[in-house]
């Protein structure tokens, strides 16, 4: 068994909530080398690198795929917002289940299909991190009434607007919870006093909550301060010195005994090798899917479809005759007359399987070009 001593280094896993407008999107921008999946067009005035904006939780996960394959692409992965990923995931589901509400399979049981799916997605994550990129997810914040049951009264606590069973575990995953909001200064105004007399609000301040407190969730697990200004600055250090980007794991030192270096006799120099001649690179082959991709898809195609086929330069005709070869409709029929639970269940639903018969056929040959 090895043992290591020390930090090790790794990419860091930061979540950011708080209440609209405070700036979450432009406090992850201050990031290292930041590209965003921008799920609800929070940057769209910000000049930022995003990916196309997910019009399917498949498209989200295959952005976040793109990534982990990609390592060079960045330095940090921003997810902006949770609660708007978490949406979308449970039209995916209830999709691709043909539910009508969330709640069609029993009381609660539909909200831990999807935790258990999120659940995934937040490994997916942790595959991004693990990596050398760090990982930042914002959320917005809302205002719920807590009642303890062992306790009189009830009080406010914010949380992310996530659902119940979601929220721990974002919470769970993330190294570092930081809750964003206004700090507000309550000044009497007319010197009886703050209880009876006449109170104004002064200040806004905005400020990021590190550490857990009965009002609000966070926690931190680098000594930060309760309280800090919102800005990157403070956590730079943190976040930078983590050592993200080309990880190598630490390594135990290899101790040998003192006697080791006694008569040990020299080493035998063996004559140096001139290294072969590197074979001659072969051109590469053209590839044929690569040439036939210079379209648009059809505008009456379904825009969640439509994105999914683009991103993978997937032609209509592929997903036509994979249809037809699995006998949902003729090989013939348009994509834009398929039913619309088949398109959102299946298609889009399902695309990482769809995409992977559409890869197996062509390795086949199977679909023929004109």
């Amino acid at each position: 068994m090895n043992i290591t001593r020390g930090k090790l280094p790794g990419a860091k896993k930061v979540v950011i909530y708080g209440v609209e407008g405070i700036g979450k999107s432009t406090f992850a921008a201050q990031f290292p080398d930041p590209v965003f999946i921008d799920t609800e067009d929070s940057t769209k005035d910000m000049d930022v690198a995003r990916f196309d904006k997910p019009t399917s939780w498949e498209m989200l996960l295959s952005e976040v795929r793109y990534v982990i394959s990609n390592p060079d692409c960045c330095r940090t992965l921003v997810i902006d917002t949770a609660d708007w990923a978490e949406q979308m995931e449970l039209d995916a589901l209830m999709a691709k289940n043909h539910w009508d509400s969330i709640e069609t399979p029993g009381y609660g049981k539909g909200y831990q299909y999807s935790a258990e799916e999120f659940g995934r997605f937040l490994n997916l994550l942790s595959d991004v991190a693990a990596k050398g990129i760090n990982v930042v997810m914002t959320a917005h914040a809302w205002l719920k009434k807590i009642e303890q049951p062992d306790e009189m009264g009830a009080y406010d606590h914010w949380e992310m607007k996530t659902s119940k069973k979601v929220a721990p575990l974002i919470r769970e995953w993330a190294d570092m919870v930081l809750f964003a909001n206004y700090k507000t200064i309550v000044v009497n105004v007319d010197g009886q006093g703050s209880t009876k007399g006449k109170n104004k609000a002064q200040g806004g301040r905005r400020i990021m909550y590190t550490t857990h407190h009965p009002c609000w969730d966070a926690k931190n697990r680098y000594g930060l301060p309760d309280e800090l200004p919102l800005d990157y600055a403070e956590i730079a250090s943190v976040i930078e010195d983590s050592g993200s980007r080309n990880i190598e794991a630490a390594q135990p030192v290899k101790q040998e005994p003192a006697s080791a270096g006694m008569n040990k006799p020299e080493p035998v120099k063996e004559p140096v090798k001139k290294p072969a001649p590197a074979p001659a690179k072969e051109e590469p082959k053209a590839n044929p899917y690569q040439e036939t991709i210079a379209f648009k898809v059809d505008e009456r195609v379904p825009k969640a479809l439509a994105d999914l086929m683009k991103e993978h330069l997937v032609l209509e005709q592929e997903i036509q005759t994979v249809v037809g070869a699995r006998g949902y409709f003729p090989a013939d029929m348009p994509i834009w007359d398929y039913p619309s639970d088949f398109i959102d269940g299946v298609l889009v639903g399902a695309w990482e399987q769809v995409y992977g018969m559409i890869k197996e056929a062509r390795e086949k040959e199977e679909i023929p070009f004109n």
